[in-house]
């Protein structure tokens, strides 16, 4: 398949950190920050998928999406925020965007909206993720055996799932090992989050809309039930759909069938639907904030996630599993947890769960350089990183550039005289450019700073003499 070319109208810190994805699966990504630069990509047809901040220095999101309708290679436009509102998602949509994100961006959200094949005009199926991947659980624990004993069994048939669980336990992970072994793994799986849009802009995501039906729907629009027909739909945050909407489903799901929004023709689909919660839904029921009969109807199969302090020694292999994973991907050497590290993980009592863990795991392994990881690694709560000074003055660990503490070792002239802030800095930097090969990106990231800072830092010592390239 052709590499996927991604355009990233956005702040370089944005993006930076999908870097070694990018690498590993062939995707080549553009960051710009200025009209000009986005529109000549578009216009050039180097772009299969374009990904927008609301606003930049001089730049405005609506401007190129108003430019873009009137391409003759309309990309899709997908527009992303650090803070967002519903309102100004509502304007988005309506301006032509395909769909409107929060921060973080991810890679596995990006994607399930790569088109299916590039670099061809995005298709209405350019949102379905086109081939299946392995999903693998990882875990021990009787707790979660059970249930991915129970999920491996009713995959294959047409029931509809309700997961459950606290944020960050893996429902959709589940979801997406349920589709790999229901016999649709070739058919697309489709995930909607039912919490990050309004009514109206949910119901045209899930049922489509007809050309005209409100203002800015400039063109028939397919939804996310259609662009799943044959394979799986994933409703993530149902018990955040509206009462009004709950209906609609509860009639698509029963009759399987929607209707478009502005539609006069009933359309027949055939998909598999799973559903994920944080709350207890039966709760919800009794307080009127969900519907009893959809509630019935998507609980034909309940899968209830185990908390991730329930799963006892699965801690650590989940932390070895991400750490074998993140150093493939930012290509470093293998790295083991020390022994405190270890007690450190199975004493937390993780209130963000899975997410929790690999997030705190992919600080670790970027300060650890040569290893061990040792708590100090994770950067809890208060404490503040000073990289570890080796026997040759060397930094033991690229990380976010601040003084050593004084108890570290650091290499002194044989006039007495210790290394300023700024040589060390300098140092740190020189050595992540080496250890990436010059690749500043990936230097940035193990350094803790955006690219641009990173750039003029380099300006700064060519000023002085230094010869970097």
């Amino acid at each position: 398949m052709a590499s996927k070319r991604i355009l990233f109208v956005s702040r370089s810190e944005l993006v930076s950190p999908l870097h070694a994805q990018f690498k590993a699966h062939e995707c080549q990504a553009m960051v710009v920050d200025d009209r000009a630069s986005a529109m000549k990509v578009v216009e050039a047809r180097k772009a299969d998928l374009v990904f927008t901040l609301p606003s930049l220095p001089g730049y405005r999101a609506q401007d190129l999406l108003d430019a873009v309708q009137q391409s003759a290679n309309p990309v899709p436009v997908i527009v992303f925020t650090e803070k967002g509102s519903a309102e100004e998602a509502r304007y988005y949509m309506e301006m032509g965007a395909q769909d409107y994100w929060l921060c973080p961006l991810t890679w596995e959200k990006i994607q399930a909206v790569l088109p299916e094949d590039a670099p061809a005009p995005a298709s209405p199926r350019s949102v379905a993720q086109s081939a299946p991947r392995e999903v693998s659980i990882v875990g021990t624990h009787p707790s979660v055996t059970r249930v991915l004993a129970l999920a491996r069994q009713v995959a294959p048939s047409k029931a509809t799932v309700l997961i459950s669980g606290e944020s960050g336990t893996g429902k959709e992970m589940f979801a997406r090992f349920i589709h790999a072994h229901s016999g649709r793994e070739n058919a697309p799986f489709v995930a909607v989050n039912c919490a990050a849009l309004p009514e109206h802009l949910l119901e045209s995501e899930l049922f489509g809309h007809e050309k005209g039906s409100f203002t800015g729907a400039i063109s028939r629009k397919l939804g996310k039930f259609e662009l799943a027909s044959g394979g799986t739909l994933l409703l993530d945050e149902i018990s955040e759909m509206a009462l009004a909407l709950q209906a609609k489903l509860l009639r698509a799901l029963q009759e399987g069938e929607i209707d478009r929004v502005g539609g006069v023709e009933t359309v027949k689909v055939d998909v598999r639907v799973l559903a994920t919660t944080n709350r207890n839904l039966e709760q919800s029921v009794e307080k009127g904030e969900f519907r009893q009969d959809l509630f019935y109807r998507l609980n034909v199969i309940p899968l209830r996630l185990p908390s991730l302090a329930q799963r006892g020694d699965d801690v650590l292999l989940l932390a070895d599993f991400f750490i074998r994973r993140l150093t493939r991907e930012y290509g470093l050497g293998s790295l083991q947890l020390s022994t405190e590290a270890r007690d450190w993980l199975m004493a937390h009592d993780w209130p963000g769960n899975v997410r929790e863990l690999q997030n705190l795991m992919e600080r670790a392994v970027l300060l650890a350089g040569a290893g061990p990881i040792r708590s100090m690694h994770f950067l809890l709560d208060g404490q503040e990183w000073s990289p570890e000074i080796n026997e040759e003055g060397e930094a033991a660990a690229p990380g976010v550039l601040s003084m050593p503490s004084a108890t570290s070792a650091v290499t002194i002239d044989a006039d007495g005289r210790i290394p300023t802030i700024q040589e060390m800095e300098m140092h740190l930097i020189i050595k992540s450019l080496d250890k990436t090969a010059g690749n500043r990106t990936k230097a940035s990231e193990l350094l803790g700073i955006s690219v641009r800072t990173l750039r003029n830092k380099l300006g700064e010592y060519r000023k002085i003499g230094l010869d970097i390239p």
